[in-house]
């Protein structure tokens, strides 16, 4: 269905109602059918190393992801009387949109830093020579208490798992992972992230900026699609277990075979899934600069 006049001057396109209730339905499936584990495990008392990193750690709940958006420029015919108490939803003609001038007058800020950070990340090439060290700095010579997974061991001991550290040069990017270095493995970084730099160091190889735009997609909600957050989740997903299967940690027990890092055969496994994934981040920054780039300018 084509625009409107009773609808704003940007709405390029009119959804019927079968239509975005058909999308909004498989959406919410797929996302009943990602966080099914998740919400078991709370039942039950569990906790998992690998995917509870994503509900906990974004902050994100499942029936926050299950929410279904067509991001900017889209109309949802039939859902004004649905979707009128929304954030950032107007209603005009029976149908409900974003109120892209309302959302960038509040968020506009956020919108800015974000589009400056995919920009400056999509201009540099990736770095492939970290190895997925952060996760053994957070627990170089680290007591029992303080490793973060005490419940797994690691899987070459403390003592190897220093050496590791040791025998490598640690090169993280990434300011949220170096934040939870131990003290003793801060100075073994050869860069110091900080916050204020991260539109400087930000770049396409590192795993947790590709993790990272699940969380700009879902802190941008409802401006961005759903279809693009849910791909963000599923790439954060991904990408997290290579992650923990790359960590000092012993994850057998749980079906991850360890990426042995120590190894010059571990070392090329773990660069060709890093390069696989910066593709893979690299097209999810690109169609999030898009929508991004439907939202009007705030000056």
């Amino acid at each position: 269905m084509r625009n409107s006049s009773d609808l704003p001057w940007d709405i390029v396109q009119i959804l019927d109602e079968p239509v975005w209730r058909a999308r909004a339905g498989a959406h919410a499936a797929a996302v009943e059918q990602l966080s099914a584990d998740r919400l078991a495990r709370r039942v039950e008392g569990r906790t998992h190393p690998v995917d509870d990193f994503l509900w906990e750690y974004y902050a994100f709940r499942p029936a926050q992801l299950a929410r279904w958006h067509p991001g900017p420029q889209v109309a949802l015919a039939g859902a004004a009387a649905e979707r009128e108490d929304w954030a950032f939803y107007a209603t005009g003609a029976g149908a409900a949109y974003l109120d892209a001038e309302g959302f960038a007058q509040r968020r506009g800020r956020t919108v800015a830093f974000v589009r400056d950070l995919l920009i400056a990340t999509l201009s540099r090439p990736g770095r492939f020579g970290c190895f997925g060290l952060h996760e053994w700095a957070m627990v170089y010579r680290a007591t029992p208490e303080q490793v973060r997974h005490g419940g797994w061991p690691l899987r070459l001991g403390p003592a190897g798992t220093d050496e590791v550290v040791e025998s490598h040069t640690v090169a993280c990017s990434h300011f949220d992972a170096y934040r939870f270095f131990t003290p003793e493995a801060t100075p073994r970084n050869t860069l110091t992230p900080t916050r204020e730099r991260q539109l400087e160091l930000e770049q396409p190889g590192c795993l947790h900026a590709g993790m990272d735009l699940y969380k700009w997609c879902f802190k941008l909600s409802p401006a961005v699609p759903s279809d693009l957050t849910l791909d963000a989740f599923r790439l954060a997903r991904d990408v997290r277990e290579l992650d923990m299967r790359a960590a000092p940690y012993d994850l057998r027990e749980l079906g991850y075979e360890p990426v042995r890092i120590e190894t010059t055969e571990g070392k090329a496994e773990y660069v060709e899934a890093q390069r696989t994934f910066t593709v893979r981040s690299n097209d999810l920054r690109r169609r999030l600069l898009d929508a991004l780039a439907a939202l009007p300018e705030v000056p």
